[in-house]
């Protein structure tokens, strides 16, 4: 039986609890915040708090909802000294940290009861949970969504130094050495490393990945209505190019915008949503020829996609960024590096293009060349929908299992 933590439950997630449920290997899920999606609760709640349902009996989980309520609250409020980076008390690093302890002590005080000789976890909510795992030689599943701290920081101090304006945007340049060293000892400790993508794999440690037992396996695509039109614009309209995430560099936000004023051309509109992390001004001096559309509900997003003719993602640093298939699954030839973490998910000319990083040469060569070649365009998005289709998350789910049945050999 198998134990798994996780704050949030991520898509990624929820795919892997349903496949051990259904092969009735689940013994626990510990959260946050998180109800059974048949809990009455669940149609008092705003929607944000529906999304913490899961297809699980109550018994199935244990939450411990207070430390990320208050971070959710001081989000809403705008209170940022209680989610500051790593030392705010309500910080995402804290609640990572607390449930990580949270788990540890259920896996010490219910093996035995509910027979537990498994735990998964997620990078930055592993330690604690692996290390009673060790002493109750229990197996450690280590789950790493975004590449390994060590290439991820070598990448990101080489764009601060590129780009020093932008490197307020990176974020991940501030870790402690504390956080660092949690993340190195989480990795020592891990038996099956499971990857989403051919970057995190090869991020790894050349020690790690001779002596563990890694796999690849990548995430799942959206399931959408196929049959839902587009809306495709006359051929005469500029190219609508679309970026989607975190307004930073460490998905090449620079590099598009020193595209877009490579090609000075009119042909092309730049389509930017996502969440501002510098006021919106300080994008415009950069570049003031973008459109902009702030995050939103699912559903509307994907809408905004439909009205769009090309994805860009032009990244330094990923796992493997979801919105590509979903962007994929819409209809959009895809533009991304290797690091986006989707290089399987391109067929050269076929569904995108693959793009070198720090060049944004080659991303206003190939957005020029989508300009130019506008007839292509629509047979590519079909030929996108279909590779991003043969990914799914029940799919995913199996994957994940049958790794795991490798390493316990159940």
């Amino acid at each position: 039986m198998i134990l798994l933590a996780h704050p949030f439950g991520n898509a990624n997630v929820r795919a892997v609890l349903r496949a051990l449920d259904e092969a009735d290997l689940l013994a626990k899920f510990i959260t946050t915040l998180g109800y059974p999606a048949s809990s009455p609760l669940l149609s008092f709640l705003p929607q944000s708090a529906r999304r913490r349902g899961y297809d699980l009996r109550a018994d199935k989980m244990k939450i411990f909802p207070a430390r990320e309520l208050v971070r959710l609250l001081a989000g809403a409020v705008k209170v940022k000294s209680l989610s500051g980076h790593e030392r705010g008390w309500a910080s995402i690093d804290r609640v990572w940290r607390e449930l990580d302890e949270k788990a540890a002590h259920h896996l010490c005080a219910y093996q035995r009861h509910e027979r537990i000789d498994t735990v998964y976890a997620y990078e930055d909510c592993a330690l604690q949970l692996f290390e009673a795992a060790v002493d109750l030689r229990v197996r450690r599943i280590y789950d790493l969504p975004i590449a390994y701290w060590e290439t991820a920081q070598r990448l990101l101090k080489e764009e601060a130094a590129r780009y020093p304006d932008w490197e307020p945007t990176l974020g991940g340049t501030r870790d402690s050495e504390e956080k660092l060293a949690r993340k190195t000892r989480e990795l020592e400790l891990a038996e099956l490393i499971v990857c989403p993508s051919n970057f995190v794999l090869d991020s790894l440690p050349p020690d790690a990945r001779d002596k563990k037992r890694c796999v690849m396996i990548p995430f799942g695509s959206p399931s959408l209505n196929a049959s839902e039109p587009r809306e495709n614009g006359s051929e005469t309209r500029p190219l609508r190019v679309l970026f989607a995430g975190a307004l930073t560099q460490r998905k090449g936000l620079a590099d598009l915008f020193a595209a877009v004023k490579l090609m000075g051309s009119t042909k092309v509109e730049l389509v930017i949503m996502g969440s501002l992390l510098r006021p919106l001004r300080w994008y415009r001096e950069r570049l003031p020829s973008f459109h902009y559309e702030p995050p939103r509900p699912h559903a509307a997003v994907l809408r905004l996609m439909r009205s769009c003719d090309v994805f860009v993602l032009p990244s330094i640093v990923e796992g493997r960024a979801l919105v590509q298939q979903e962007a994929m699954a819409c209809g959009l030839p895809l533009l991304a590096t290797r690091n986006a973490g989707g290089d399987d998910l391109i067929e050269e000319g076929e569904t995108g293009f693959l793009l070198p990083i720090r060049s944004p040469e080659a991303i206003a060569e190939k957005i020029s060349w989508c300009a130019t070649h506008r007839e292509s365009i629509s047979g590519m998005g079909i030929a996108a929908q279909r590779r991003a289709a043969q990914l799914t998350w029940r799919g995913y789910g199996e994957k994940v299992l049958a790794a795991i049945r490798t390493l316990t050999g159940e």
